[in-house]
């Protein structure tokens, strides 16, 4: 297995985080960084520089005027206003887009998700680590990971939000589409990816297959139900698993149990794995108890598929614990 990273991605240094009525810290922060390297480091995974697919991929998945802002929106923004671009204002409906504010009130669909002065160069270039890890396992690898930051899974066709603002593992799953009749995304960080569930919403050959806590008061908020089911021929090919909050590492593996199940039913070819360590029990994001050796377990089962396994990095935001994450959860899923 190879990884992909470019220290460009750490020129995404957000200063906001506007959450629950408050203004706090930010947690998705370049300091996630090097403990995941070291992970890699100490097993021996071999880093590279990914390689640049262009925008075309990208552009598959997401909307061009989202594209077009997300790359000008800085540039654009009165420095007068603040050195991040973050909007108070959120409207989609009746939106004129007359102005860059009133495009970031359609744009950025929450206060987590401020574009400095390198967001776009950060998040192409995470992207840009999606599409290298894709290639891998295209090019006949049993697993490949994406160091990707910022994160993706909450990035909508057009719309970021969630620390997210391309969704690397969408762009990675449909750019596999080349390759492989049928591919699974399985989302087991602590929340829903909204964005990978839109853009896939109406397609019956990409799986998509969340488990996450209540989205009850919690984000997304308003996506992540049981309910929701995809739409079309899409119908039948969303699954969500939420958890209540408090559930106990066993309840999580029940439903990790289910998702690859399904993933089983629909004859994936590949899964994509949107890969989030905010379910360890001390992640300030947490709200159910995965142990260390339960993400040793969790890449064991993924092995144990015997499908091609191309992890996306999503979530997971206790620093001091991430190394040991996820060197087990890659010993796990390389030497089962």
């Amino acid at each position: 297995m190879k990884a992909y990273f470019d220290e460009t991605q750490n020129q995404h240094h957000p200063k906001s985080y506007l959450t629950r009525g408050a203004m706090r810290s930010p947690q998705e922060v370049p300091a996630r960084i090097p403990p995941l390297l070291a992970a890699l480091k100490g097993l021996g995974v071999e880093l590279d520089t990914p390689r640049d697919h262009g925008m075309n991929p990208i552009s598959a998945v997401h909307d061009m005027g989202y594209l077009r802002y997300l790359e000008s929106a800085h540039r654009r923004w009165p420095e007068d206003w603040g050195e991040e671009v973050m909007s108070n204002i959120y409207v989609r409906e009746g939106n004129p887009m007359k102005g860059i504010l009133a495009e970031t009130a359609f744009y950025i669909a929450d206060g987590s998700s401020p574009i400095g002065p390198n967001t776009w160069k950060a998040a192409y270039t995470s992207a840009q680590a999606a599409l290298s890890a894709a290639d891998d396992i295209a090019g006949g690898q049993r697993a490949a990971y994406a160091v990707c930051r910022p994160p993706g899974h909450h990035a909508r066709p057009d719309a970021a939000g969630g620390f997210c603002f391309l969704n690397n593992a969408a762009i990675a799953a449909n750019y596999l589409r080349d390759t492989y009749d049928k591919v699974a995304v399985l989302d087991p960080d602590m929340h829903h990816g909204q964005g990978v569930q839109e853009i896939f919403w109406e397609r019956d050959d990409v799986l998509y297959v969340s488990i996450h806590g209540d989205p009850t008061n919690f984000y997304p908020v308003v996506s992540g139900y049981e309910d929701e089911r995809g739409a079309g021929r899409g119908y039948g090919f969303n699954l969500n698993l939420p958890m209540p909050h408090g559930s106990s590492e066993s309840f999580f593996f029940e439903k990790f149990d289910e998702a690859l199940t399904a993933i089983r039913l629909f004859e994936a070819d590949v899964i994509v794995v949107a890969l989030g360590f905010d379910t360890y029990y001390e992640d300030p994001q947490a709200k159910v108890s995965v142990t260390s050796e339960g993400f040793q377990r969790m890449g064991k089962l993924l092995a144990q598929t015997g499908k091609p396994i191309c992890v996306i990095q999503e979530g997971g935001y206790d620093v001091d614990h991430l190394e040991i994450n996820a060197t087990n959860f890659f010993e796990g899923l390389l030497k089962d």
